[in-house]
């Protein structure tokens, strides 16, 4: 009774503690966290992502969104040895609410939104290394175009400065105290059917 009783309330547990981690997921686009390592898709291709903040957080990497304002250095590392010859042009620009896709008007507009712009150009030794001052904190989004036969575009959204979601250390404690309730909820009301 007891545990048939609770699998459907850890079931929507799970469910209910999952969603804000299903939004954040999709929300980032081309840039994928694998196997500890930060992945850009572009197209067929792949390039290893790094992001720095030398001022702020000495060494300690990022993979999508950056933590504070200032000074960030950010490498993008070729995987795939055919990139090479392949012009590759980077762009940072300010998200207006497109979710990363720029609208017809917008195109016309780009060089307004752009923050930063590394024209094409082929990067034979397989890594493009930029810095950037972040002066304000706000909501951007990275453009990577690869030049084969045709241009490919990786777009990922990004924040800079602004508070996460929920801590995941949160999450934890918020289901600790939600399954401590319901056993002791439960308990409760089996030992009053047993008393009656």
């Amino acid at each position: 009774m007891f545990s048939s009783s609770l699998k459907p309330a850890l079931v929507g547990l799970v469910f209910a503690l999952s969603l804000p981690f299903s939004s954040q997921v999709a929300a980032h686009g081309g840039l994928a966290l694998a196997d500890d390592i930060c992945k850009l898709t572009i197209g067929p291709f792949t390039m290893h992502f790094t992001g720095y903040q030398p001022d702020a957080t000495q060494e300690k990497e990022f993979c999508e969104d950056i933590p504070n304002t200032g000074r960030t250095v950010v490498a993008l590392d070729y995987i795939e040895e055919a990139l090479r010859p392949l012009p590759t042009e980077v762009r940072i620009i300010r998200d207006t609410g497109s979710g990363g896709e720029p609208a017809p008007d917008e195109q016309q507009k780009l060089d307004e939104i752009t923050i930063l712009h590394i024209p094409p150009k082929v990067y034979p030794n397989g890594s493009i290394n930029f810095e950037y001052n972040f002066t304000q904190p706000g909501k951007f989004v990275g453009l990577v175009t690869v030049t084969d036969k045709e241009p490919m575009v990786s777009r990922f959204p990004f924040s800079v400065g602004e508070p996460k979601g929920m801590s995941p250390y949160l999450i934890i404690v918020i289901a600790a105290v939600i399954i401590g309730a319901a056993v002791f909820f439960l308990r409760g009301r089996k030992s009053a059917g047993a008393s009656a």
